[in-house]
């Protein structure tokens, strides 16, 4: 899974799937909630989505990676 997260003002604004190749849709659109609660508490500390737990881990990583990666620059 591969993400964008726009970050405005020092706050998560907005988080865009750029690739989620391999994913199961059933289970990849009930972990799409994860999103939200990462936008609506500000940070990646969020629980994973019930029956959608490998989908909704792959989302975090990927955001957490990508504030990683911006803090590099």
């Amino acid at each position: 899974i591969r993400v964008k997260v726009t970050i405005s003002d020092g706050d998560i604004a907005d988080i865009e799937v750029l690739e989620a190749a391999g994913e199961d849709p059933a289970y990849y659109s009930q972990a799409e909630s994860v999103l939200g609660e990462i936008l609506s508490t500000q940070g990646v500390n969020v629980d994973t989505v019930t029956g959608a737990t490998f989908s909704s881990t792959g989302l975090i990583n990927a955001v957490t990676a990508a504030l990683r990666s911006a803090l590099k620059e």
